[in-house]
């Protein structure tokens, strides 16, 4: 049967369900992909406000978590691989460990002005024009008479209280203890990220090879996808570059597990299609 996949080409979470499709034997055809343009803020129109990205419709059923779709892709998949395990997907999504949020966190002013100027891992947009474009729609839908607002109050001003903030940051026009606190608010991430990598992956991931064994499974594709993320906002532009980017950001080389889950992970064809244009 045709499944059709929703995404965005610079999410981490569509490029867990992307390395999920390359690795699982899929033929041409068998997946149909649509982009979402979450530059413009796509994703927060009504046909997607109840769902996060990536969204799978497979067999008249809507999977609307990253964890849901793998799950979806892995057991109807041609090729089978072990099935993941609910506390390491879990953990790898904790809000702790957000990996989107490490992309804009800046934790003092040099931070902030660089990040103001371009994202890393190439994002395809300035981060006040993302904001700028994201807090349009939001406030359209708040707003628009014509919008039936009513079913999704909550949600919509929950989104556009959180993207003003952003925004401001971004622009310029934030208050200095609204600066203060985003400064406190990125270093606690940046060090929980850090205790991440350090500590808390390490206590899942193998000596060598995958999680799944020799190939990647379905902890894999979620996991794989996190490390290149990190990577990529500490500055890697490349497979090769990746743990000396790791080292550069925390003062010490990696675990050596997550040396070698990394040399693992981006040997694979799979990764290398996945990240041809660029790490994020």
């Amino acid at each position: 049967m045709t499944k059709t996949l929703y995404g965005f080409d610079a999410s981490i979470w569509t490029a867990v369900t992307e390395l999920a499709v390359a690795e699982l034997g899929y033929k041409d055809g068998e997946i149909t992909f649509k982009a979402v343009n979450v530059l413009e803020g796509e994703n927060f129109a009504p046909a997607f406000i109840q769902l996060a990205l990536p969204v799978l419709e497979s067999d008249g059923k809507v999977y609307t978590s990253t964890a849901a779709v793998v799950a979806c892709l892995v057991r109807d998949a041609p090729v089978k691989v072990k099935v993941g395990t609910t506390a390491i997907i879990n953990t790898i999504h904790e809000e702790k460990f957000d990996p989107n949020f490490a992309l804009f966190l800046a934790r003092n002013e040099d931070e902030l002005a660089a990040k103001r100027a371009a994202l890393p891992g190439t994002f395809p947009a300035l981060p006040a024009t993302f904001l700028a474009n994201r807090q349009a729609l939001l406030e359209k839908y708040v707003h628009d008479p014509d919008f039936d607002v009513a079913p999704f109050k909550a949600f919509y001003e929950a989104k556009l209280a959180q993207n003003t903030g952003m925004l401001a940051l971004f622009t310029g026009t934030e208050s200095a203890p609204e600066r203060a606190a985003f400064f406190a608010t990125s270093q606690a991430h940046f060090d929980a990220v850090k205790k991440a990598v350090f500590e808390v992956f390490p206590g899942f991931l193998p000596e060598s090879g995958f999680i799944g064994g020799a190939v990647p499974g379905e902890d894999d594709f979620h996991a794989g996808a996190w490390f290149t993320r990190i990577a990529a906002i500490h500055g890697a532009k490349t497979a090769d570059e990746g743990l000396a980017m790791f080292e550069k950001a925390y003062g010490a080389p990696v675990p050596a597990k997550v040396a070698a889950y990394w040399d693992a992970w981006t040997a694979r064809p799979s990764w290398k299609k996945v990240y041809a244009k660029w790490l994020h």
